[in-house]
């Protein structure tokens, strides 16, 4: 059973990777482009503790694939909401 769901939650990533793509393409947004790539490294963090034998998540490779998505979705929202300056 476990297995099964680390594999819905990997697919649910991916496909959120998929659609945060689909907008970059839409918008050229950079915003939208660190979400795809930040949900990416999260199946792909999940992926791999779905196959290795004991899952334990405090793994330090597994732990730091997902503070570096979480710290790059930080960065977008904190990029995106900075006040621009007016080219000169």
């Amino acid at each position: 059973m476990a297995l099964f769901l680390m594999g819905a939650i990997t697919m649910g990533y991916s496909i959120a990777g998929l659609f945060f793509l689909r907008y970059w393409k839409e918008t050229q947004d950079r915003l939208f482009l660190m979400f795809s790539i930040a949900f990416w490294l999260l199946a792909v963090q999940r992926l791999g503790l779905a196959l290795t034998t004991t899952m334990l998540e405090d793994t330090t490779y597994f732990y730091l694939l997902r503070l570096l998505a979480f710290g790059m979705i930080l960065f977008a929202i904190i990029d995106k909401n900075r006040p621009q300056t007016p080219p000169r």
